[in-house]
């Protein structure tokens, strides 16, 4: 059964279907359509959690195996599995058709993906998924959609703004829907009156962003300053960002930056390349620019390194998170002329992460 975003809440206000395929490239509207579906699983009584990530060497049978196992108190569970890389292969495919043969009421299945291709919406593996459960396919909000999806955030939230008002939000944030997200989380905590906003009112709240902001982080890794770089995850750490903000807003880029220099390998243009994948015009430099720096290969080890954080960030491992973020910056940076020895060195009392 395929569901479209719209459609998710009034679906899971009903009886709740035994598996869910989640896809996409956004990572909020992924983020906020999975924790819909949790949510609605523990209020069914699908108390129990365990979750998989399906790596390049992962053992499917594992997931199997937990499936077809009852806790001492027989607790119905979701089994969360994500594939970052949208391919389960053939072990996978074979998983999916032995699960969906004798599917347990006590377990929840949902799969994540990143976006998905026709050949994929079309395998053998999707469909017999789709066809025990639901899937819904997350599509980025373009440029032209920005201001309605903020306007309807903004009164989701109770706040009140004029046209130009949320023009300007939509401008700040450049379609970054994170960024947009937490703009609106301090218009809650700064706004008091009932008043409508003005653009006058939004463009001094949003101008008055933290000093160090995740998308500032982002940009300045990109342009390859490591060591300004360094320094801004420093100053989000010490104003209480979560690590898996700066994961989200790094792993969109890289996501962008590997689909792009994949197509540019095979002879794309690069500028029409990143206009079709809906980069903004003011980013298309700063892309062009990392995109020289950054190839194919570096960019699969990145995304790879992002995992890794992913696994810190749910204490799946024992790294720290904002350590493998700092590691993770500094590949990103790569061709800055600061030496490693001496960035260690003039930021050593600042990356204490």
């Amino acid at each position: 059964m395929r569901l479209q975003a719209e459609q998710l809440q009034n679906h899971l206000n009903g009886d709740l279907a035994p598996i869910y395929v989640v896809s996409g490239d956004e990572p909020l509207l992924i983020l906020e359509a999975c924790d819909n579906i949790r949510s609605a699983a523990r209020a069914s009584g699908f108390t129990g959690r365990e979750l998989f990530e399906a790596n390049q060497y992962f053992d499917w049978q594992q997931v199997l195996n937990e499936a077809n196992s009852l806790s001492l108190f027989a607790d119905k569970k979701i089994l969360e599995l994500r594939i970052p890389s949208g391919k389960p292969g053939k072990n996978g495919g074979k998983f999916f058709q032995e699960y969906c043969q004798n599917i347990c009421p006590d377990n929840l299945l949902l799969v994540i993906f990143p976006k998905l291709d026709r050949s994929a919406t079309n395998s053998k593996w999707f469909r017999t998924l789709d066809s025990h459960g639901a899937s819904l396919q997350v599509w980025p909000v373009t440029a032209a959609q920005m201001p309605n999806w903020i306007n309807k955030r903004l009164l989701r939230a109770n706040i009140k703004a004029n046209s130009q008002a949320v023009e300007v939000l939509a401008d700040r944030v450049e379609g970054n829907l994170l960024a947009a997200s937490q703009e609106i989380e301090k218009l809650k905590l700064l706004i008091e009156d009932d008043g409508i906003i003005d653009a006058e009112t939004m463009s001094a709240v949003v101008a008055d962003s933290a000093r160090f902001s995740v998308f500032d982080l982002v940009d300045r890794a990109l342009e390859g300053d490591s060591e300004a770089a360094a320094r801004t995850l420093y100053g989000l750490r010490n104003e209480g960002t979560e690590p898996g903000a700066v994961l989200w807003a790094l792993s969109r880029e890289l996501r962008t930056l590997a689909k792009a220099s994949e197509q540019i390998a095979r002879g794309a243009h690069a500028d029409s390349t990143l206009q079709n994948m809906g980069v903004w015009k003011q980013r298309q430099t700063l892309m062009r620019n990392a995109l020289k720096r950054l190839k194919y290969g570096q960019l699969s080890m990145l995304l790879r390194q992002a995992a890794s954080v992913d696994r810190a960030i749910k204490g799946m491992s024992q790294a720290s998170p904002w350590q493998e973020l700092i590691t993770m910056i500094l590949s990103i940076s790569g061709n800055n002329p600061v030496h490693p020895q001496n960035l260690r060195l003039n930021l050593r009392e600042q990356t204490r992460l």
